[in-house]
């Protein structure tokens, strides 16, 4: 961690370094009332825990998938006398959130081998969870690791290396994961999974134990037998074995003509092929479970967590979604900073230039402040899962790529003016470097290798990233990671702005030149609200969401005109924040360290608190640490003098004696 810190101060540090300096610059009153404080929080990012919750998509006691924390997935998978598969998701994740049907499924379908292997998950986007994330080197979601059975040693795991994530497949890869135990650390729950040679079956032909032995009869390829098996681990009075190539005279004996087939020898000696309507492990399964006297055992497992789930009651803030949220911009910079970003233990390289390169172009265009809670304003969603992280991505990066076209000269001496591709590049890099989705990186690289090449101005960078955005939203449109009271439609819709849209020969058609107008508006400084930014009180708290909308929908209060409940932005309408020389208004170390920047409020003269490394402190406060740590130096210098003096006397006394 204190790499990724010190690769977070660095990239501050060059970043610092780039900061322009205005030759009209503000007092120093001004300038620490308006300095947005991030990057003197940058260093201190990967530290600062921060706050926000998030919603599990699994429910203990409701799925049959384990739930583990922090505090319970090292206990669970530490010296285990059974081995687990835990994917490790985050809630926001939208490949994550359309996923977990089929976890769910693939826990419920192998409920009874739990004795052998349990399928479990951990949520990395809960506050309480991302230390432990980091600890297991987690950096895309979701993750799946392998957990051995009787592992003493602290391990991350064994990455999944299947092909794809099907049920099926992921079935599959927990029987290979299985038989790759050995026989001293193999779960002892676990029956032998291999296939015993035909001649073997001669002795079973003879059993008279008072168990059932039933002899799948399968190819090479078929894992139907080791399927069975598992499916029977927690069953009494009934054994399953396999046998793979039999002679095809041995199988005619035996009256079996097709594979896979099932050969049951009964507890009193008779025998016979099963009749089943379908080869299929179902079937199989099913008909094994209903003999007479074949019942569950009594297997005692351990107790699954349960942590009492208390979730925080969401109180839904209203919102014009014609207007640009600080709160939304500066919750989305909070989680990528301090969760995104910390899961990186250390970065040199093509990394750490990366992250050097954001930070650089967050710090100069983004004029927004780093906060240590989320809230969601124009990015609520109808439940917790939804929109949140990256509906505020999206906003940012729109923001980023509006306010580079507008302001082109805040970019000058950083390397990054006169190229129109610069901001495009710089996001596509964080995003395949540091986003947690590793889908959602991989469909975003595809498009920027298709066409971001093809950008040759600053307008045409902006309306590259709107086309793509819509882009995205077609392609999860019904999706289950989608808000149903939030569908994902083409944006901006013609409530937004009618200019944009057109028919042409009655089909729909975009004014790209209105809506080029819309973006640099709507992402604009001028459109800029601080309402319920972090060092505001929340002035409109309660409601219900929407009953349904586009992807920005908002709502209105009906008690308030539409012109009352937009507030004023803090920021200058029509330029950006100046950045004034960050040496007068606060010192950067590579530990994190820095003196707090205070933050005017709305139109009162308040000072306010800012973040510091995850607290609040005021000027008042840095005013009385000043003065008790003067005082306490001069008690100090007084104390010495006062033994010093004393000293010397005792010595003088001391001498006079002798003599």
């Amino acid at each position: 961690m204190a790499a990724a810190a010190g690769a977070a101060a660095t990239a501050a540090a060059a970043a610092a370094a780039a900061a322009p300096r205005s030759p009209g610059a503000p007092t120093a009153a001004a300038r620490a009332r308006r300095l947005p404080p991030l990057l003197v929080l940058l260093a201190a990012a990967a530290a600062g825990p921060g706050a926000g919750g998030a919603a599990r998509l699994y429910r203990a006691g409701e799925d049959a998938v384990w739930v583990l924390d922090s505090g319970s997935v090292r206990g669970a998978t530490a010296n285990s006398s059974a081995a687990w598969l835990v994917q490790f998701y985050s809630s926001w994740c939208g490949h994550c959130i359309g996923y977990a049907p089929t976890w769910r499924a693939l826990a419920r379908d192998v409920r009874d081998w739990a004795a052998a292997i349990r399928v479990a998950a951990l949520d990395c986007a809960e506050e309480e969870n991302h230390e432990v994330c980091r600890a297991y080197d987690i950096h895309f979601y979701p993750s799946f690791r392998y957990f051995k059975a009787f592992t003493k040693d602290f391990t991350t795991g064994e990455n999944f290396k299947g092909p794809d994530r099907e049920l099926q497949t992921v079935r599959r890869t927990m029987i290979d994961f299985l038989q790759n135990h050995t026989d001293t650390d193999r779960p002892p729950a676990c029956p032998p999974l291999g296939p015993i040679p035909p001649s073997d079956v001669l002795s079973l032909l003879d059993n008279r134990d008072g168990r059932y032995v039933a002899i799948l009869f399968e190819n090479n390829s078929s894992y139907v037998g080791r399927e069975v098996i598992l499916d029977l681990l927690p069953y009494e009075n009934i054994v399953v074995k396999r046998v793979l190539d039999a002679d095809e005279a041995f199988l005619e004996k035996l009256g079996v003509s097709s594979l896979p087939s099932c050969y049951l020898i009964y507890p009193n000696g008779t025998r016979g092929l099963m009749n089943i309507g379908k080869p299929l492990r179902s079937f199989f399964s099913s008909y094994l479970k209903s003999l007479p006297d074949v019942r569950k055992k009594l297997i005692s497992l351990p107790e699954k967590p349960n942590k009492e789930e208390n979730p925080e009651v969401v109180i839904w803030r209203e919102f014009d979604r014609s207007k640009l949220y600080t709160a939304d911009l500066e919750s989305g910079l909070h989680y990528l900073l301090r969760v995104e970003l910390a899961t990186h233990r250390s970065l040199a390289g093509a990394e750490l230039q990366t992250l050097k390169d954001f930070v650089t172009v967050l710090a100069k265009i983004s004029g927004i402040f780093l906060i240590n809670r989320i809230k969601w304003v124009g990015c609520q969603g109808s439940r917790p899962e939804f929109r949140g992280y990256t509906c505020s991505l999206w906003k940012l990066f729109h923001t980023l790529t509006v306010q580079a076209g507008t302001h082109p000269e805040a970019l000058d001496g950083t390397g990054f003016e006169d190229d129109p591709q610069a901001v495009l590049q710089t996001i596509r890099r964080y995003i395949h470097t540091f986003f947690g989705c590793k889908e959602c990186s991989e469909h975003f690289e595809e498009m920027a290798k298709e066409s971001m090449d093809s950008v040759k101005t600053s307008d045409q960078a902006i309306l590259w990233l709107w086309k793509k955005h819509n882009l995205v939203n077609n392609r999860l449109a019904g999706h289950l990671s989608e808000d149903p009271k939030f569908p994902k439609v083409p944006w901006p819709s013609p409530d937004l702005c009618p200019a944009c849209h057109e028919e042409i020969k009655g089909l729909h058609s975009w004014n790209e030149g209105q809506v080029l107008l819309f973006l640099k508006q709507h992402y604009g400084s001028d459109n800029l609200v601080d309402t319920y930014a972090a060092d505001q009180e929340d002035a409109h708290e309660g409601g219900a969401p929407p009953e349904g909308g586009e992807q920005e929908r908002g709502l209105v209060s009906p008690e308030k005109p539409q012109g009352e409940q937009r507030a004023k932005s803090l920021r200058p309408p029509s330029v950006l924040p100046p950045r004034p020389d960050l040496s007068q208004g606060l010192q950067l170390g590579l530990d994190g360290g820095h003196q707090s920047v205070s933050r005017a409020e709305g139109h009162r003269e308040v000072e306010v608190a800012v973040p510091f490394l995850g607290m609040g402190f005021s000027s008042l406060d840095m005013s009385l640490c000043v003065v008790l740590y003067v005082a306490s130096s001069l008690f100090l210098m007084l104390m010495y003098f006062f033994f010093r003096v004393r000293s010397k006397r005792w010595k003088v006394r001391y001498h006079r004696l002798s003599v």
